[in-house]
C-alpha cells in the first residue's frame, strides 16, 4: 500500500475507531493530550510524521534564527506532517509563510505542541494545523532547532520520524509506522461492525444484546 492509498483509506475513519483498534492491541499512550487542537475542527489530518525539535535560545541574534528556520523549511519533505516540540509556549512554530512554502512543497499539515499565528489566513489556506494556543510572537531572536527526523515527545506520546498521526475534531492519536497497514483495514472493519450495531438499535435491539452479540458498542 502506498502512502497515498494509506491516506486516502485513513481519512475515512474517525479517530475514536482507529483509537480504539489500538487499545484493543494492548498499545498505551498513543492519544496526543488535549491541549493540541486542530485550527480547523472540521478537517482531518492523517499522514507519516517528519519531527522537529527545538528550544529557546533568547542569546541567538535575528539572522540565526531566521536562517535556521529557513532550512527547516527548505528540509521538510512532502507528504508528510511537520511535527514539532519546539519545548516552549512562548512563541508561534507556524504562521503564514511558513505555512504557504510548506504547502506548496506538499507538505500534509503541521502539528505543535506550541502556539500558532496568522490563523485567520491559515484557515483561509485551507492547510491543517494543530497547537496548543495563538501568539503573534515568532521565532525571530528566540528559537533555535536542535534536531529533525528524531523521536520527540508530546505529553506522555512518543513520536519517531515515520510513525503516523490521525487526527480529527475529537483529537489525534499516534500509529507506530509498523503496524499502520494492518490498523488501517482493523479501523475500516470497526466502523463496518458499529454501522451493524448502530442499526441493530435503532430498530429496537436492546443495546446489551447487540453489544453481546456484535462485540462492540
Amino acid at each position: 500500500m502506498t502512502d497515498a492509498e494509506r491516506i486516502a483509506e485513513l481519512g475515512t475513519c474517525y479517530t475514536s475507531v482507529v483509537h480504539d483498534v489500538l487499545r484493543a492491541r494492548g498499545l498505551k499512550d498513543f492519544t496526543l493530550p488535549p491541549r493540541v487542537r486542530p485550527l480547523n475542527p472540521e478537517g482531518v489530518l492523517t499522514g507519516p510524521a517528519w519531527t522537529v525539535d527545538g528550544e529557546l535560545d533568547e542569546s541567538a541574534d535575528a539572522h540565526a534564527t531566521l536562517l535556521a528556520w529557513t532550512g527547516l523549511l527548505s528540509k521538510a519533505p512532502g507528504g508528510h506532517i511537520w511535527t514539532a516540540q519546539p519545548n516552549n509556549q512562548l512563541v508561534a512554530q507556524m504562521g503564514e509563510l511558513s505555512a504557504e512554502t510548506l504547502h506548496a512543497k506538499g507538505v500534509l499539515g503541521c502539528v505543535t505542541d506550541g502556539a500558532l499565528r496568522d490563523t485567520n489566513f491559515i484557515l483561509r489556506l485551507g492547510w491543517p494545523c494543530w497547537g496548543t494556543h495563538h501568539t503573534p510572537r515568532d521565532v525571530v531572536g528566540m528559537w533555535l532547532p536542535r534536531a529533525t527526523g528524531e523521536e520527540i515527545r508530546i505529553g506522555e506520546v512518543v513520536i519517531a520520524p515515520g510513525d503516523w498521526l490521525h487526527g480529527d475534531r475529537d483529537g489525534m492519536v499516534r500509529i507506530p509506522a509498523g503496524i499502520v497497514d494492518e490498523v488501517i483495514p482493523e479501523a475500516v472493519t470497526a466502523m463496518t461492525t458499529e454501522s451493524k450495531v448502530r442499526r441493530a438499535i435503532l430498530d429496537g435491539v436492546d443495546p446489551q444484546e447487540a453489544y453481546l452479540k456484535w462485540g462492540k458498542f
